[in-house]
């Protein structure tokens, strides 16, 4: 017998048990059920994250686990495309022959690497360990592997390999550095005009973190009684507006539980107060709002309505998006009454109202912010699939509306197809109807171009890219 032979071997090391880490595992848990379900993260995560802070015991959630689990499952939503690239480059196999669940770890750990100060040893080995929780140790050591590789580089240097010089493909190269579909990028540029620093401002203003704003509603909470509440401060350009600068947690508002304040986008105000106080000829008595669903701007109208003696009627198609209209309408003081009915067949009268809101449905290119997911979802073909819906619900608008009043019509989306496309296409169809400047009824706010419409922007002016028409019968 040799020498060698006769050496005893070293033990084995004995089987350790993957290790549950509570706050990436939810995080996994909310990915998988964005790419699973179609879900929205922010109405997937928040009932997670009430649930984890209910537990006992180790995997209770404290506040910074809440924090840490919600960049995780965000930052990884807005960072999908370039983490995509990065993740194809230390691939041997396309990325769709990726099990999408060894995506999500992947993606998971990659943001930990190169998108937050985690260290380096830290996201590998924890993204190993999720790995081997989630998938078991054999695709665990795939995860190793392909993270091992990305750790090699920053995110600066990943992106001077994967992204293709400005100089040769400016949209590819920016849909790859700042995480776009290309055609996104292309269609922001479009409606936002301008050189390469605009459209760089806003896309990297899509992969920010708004800010929770709060709408004062009037009659039932006051700005006053909202900034009282910690990391509180005033709005920017809505009076009623207020920012919780910190990120807090507006369920821990009274006024909003109790319904008299809620959650809005300050470019959302602005649109209601637009259309609130645009002049108008002859009486002030009953106001629609034509797409009411989820409510939040049929509150703020049917306050400011009440304040004046005049009652809001709120349309909405979907039974139970109607539900939440009612709700955020309950307790209003003024005269208002919730319809399940469709738009464009609507059972009122031609010229029943004074003023009319149709905030229609879209792309929702506007809030890339707070909804990452949409910009992986949406498809060119989506605009021709809203464009006749849109058209037929400002139709319907514009015949609800009398002689002398108002039509306010409004998108969550800057796309040129659904905004100015669509007023165009219409007021062809209506040659007594003229659109009014409203650049004037957003008094303070700059950077409104040309006019007459008006077309908010995140990196200008903080808002969801809101975009608003006003329109008067003449005839």
């Amino acid at each position: 017998m040799s020498e060698s032979s006769s050496r005893p071997r070293k033990p084995a090391k004995p089987y350790r048990r993957p290790q549950k880490d509570p706050v990436r595992f939810l995080a996994f848990e909310a990915l998988r059920a964005v790419d699973e379900r179609d879900a929205y993260a922010n109405l997937v995560l928040p009932p997670l994250l009430r649930k984890a802070r209910e537990k006992e015991g180790p995997e209770k959630f404290d506040a910074r686990d809440a924090a840490l689990a919600t960049e995780l499952v965000y930052g990884t939503l807005r960072r999908q495309g370039t983490y995509d690239a990065v993740i194809a480059a230390c691939v041997d196999r396309p990325l769709r022959e990726v099990d999408p669940p060894v995506l999500d770890v992947l993606s998971l750990g990659v943001h930990q690497l190169l998108g937050t100060r985690i260290p380096t040893h830290a996201a590998v080995s924890a993204s190993v360990e999720l790995a081997r929780v989630v998938l078991g140790d054999g695709r665990a050591k795939f995860v190793n592997a392909v993270l091992r590789k990305v750790a090699a580089q920053d995110l600066d240097a990943w992106l001077a390999q994967v992204a293709p010089p400005y100089e040769d493909d400016p949209e590819d190269h920016l849909a790859v550095v700042h995480s776009h579909p290309r055609w996104v990028v292309s269609a922001l540029w479009d409606s936002l005009g301008g050189g390469r620093a605009g459209i760089e401002d806003l896309l990297e203003a899509d992969n920010e973190r708004p800010e929770v704003t709060l709408v004062a509603r009037p009659g039932r909470a006051t700005t006053d009684e909202l900034l009282d509440v910690e990391s509180a401060v005033p709005g920017r350009w809505s009076p009623y507006a207020v920012r919780l600068a910190e990120g807090g947690e507006p369920g821990a508002v009274d006024a909003v539980r109790e319904g008299r304040a809620g959650v809005q986008d300050e470019g959302s105000q602005l649109v209601a107060l637009a259309l609130a106080n645009a002049p108008l000829e002859g009486p002030d008595r009953l106001w629609l709002d034509g797409c009411a669903g989820p409510g939040g701007k049929a509150a703020l109208l049917a306050a400011l309505a009440a304040e004046r003696g005049a009652a809001l009627l709120a349309a909405e198609k979907q039974p139970h998006r109607a539900g939440l209209v009612a709700k955020a309408l309950n307790g209003n003081p003024g005269p208002y009454q919730v319809i399940t009915a469709d738009g464009t067949r609507p059972p009122w009268r031609p010229g029943s109202f004074d003023r009319v809101l149709m905030d229609v449905p879209c792309t929702g290119l506007g809030a890339l912010r707070r909804r990452p997911e949409a910009r992986w979802r949406r498809r060119p073909e989506d605009l021709d699939t809203f464009a006749p819906l849109q058209r037929g619900l400002l139709r319907t608008a514009l015949e609800s509306v009398r002689v002398g009043g108002v039509v306010g019509y409004a998108t969550c989306s800057p796309h040129l197809a659904e905004t100015r496309a669509v007023v165009a296409d219409v007021l062809k169809q209506f040659p007594d109807a003229d659109l009014i400047d409203a650049r004037s009824l957003l008094p303070g706010v700059p950077a409104l171009g040309e006019g007459p419409d008006v077309q908010l922007w995140p990196h200008m002016h903080g808002t969801d890219a809101m975009y608003l028409a006003l329109i008067r019968r003449t005839g």
